[in-house]
């Protein structure tokens, strides 16, 4: 019988060992970011349209002017922003563009995300940026 209880004893020592330790785990979550994706903040209004419009351009969107842009936040871990813009006919379209960490660019009309269940094109005021670590 005692030859039982000192494996058991054992047994319930390590089970009761929390492997948990937080000052082990990250207190904040890694956040890679690219050079390009901090440049967007740093642009003026005019500037930031001129990205923006291009990046809508380059993916065979219509995009003449430009009528508002801004942040919208990070989803995962790309950048958020989104455009509206007047096309050749002077009709209005929302663009949502999502800025990865390879400064790769994915852009769909606002309607479609949120049809996707993605956050709405809405352009939140002071969003904070997150800060690279490291």
């Amino acid at each position: 019988m005692a030859r039982l209880l000192l494996p058991l004893a054992l047994l319930a020592t390590l089970a009761a060992c929390n492997n948990d330790n937080p000052a082990t785990q990250p207190s904040q979550p890694i956040v890679v970011r690219s050079e390009g994706q901090d440049k967007l903040h740093q642009l003026d209004d005019m500037n930031r349209a001129i990205a923006l419009k291009r990046a809508i351009y380059e993916t065979g969107g219509e995009c003449r002017t430009v009528t508002k842009s801004g942040y919208v936040g990070e989803y995962k871990n790309v950048s958020y922003w989104t455009a509206s813009c007047q096309d050749k006919y002077g009709r209005s379209r929302d663009w949502a563009l999502f800025v990865g960490p390879d400064e790769s660019v994915q852009v769909r009309l606002c309607e479609d995300v949120v049809k996707a269940g993605l956050p709405a094109c809405t352009i939140k005021p002071g969003a904070k940026v997150p800060s690279k670590v490291g």
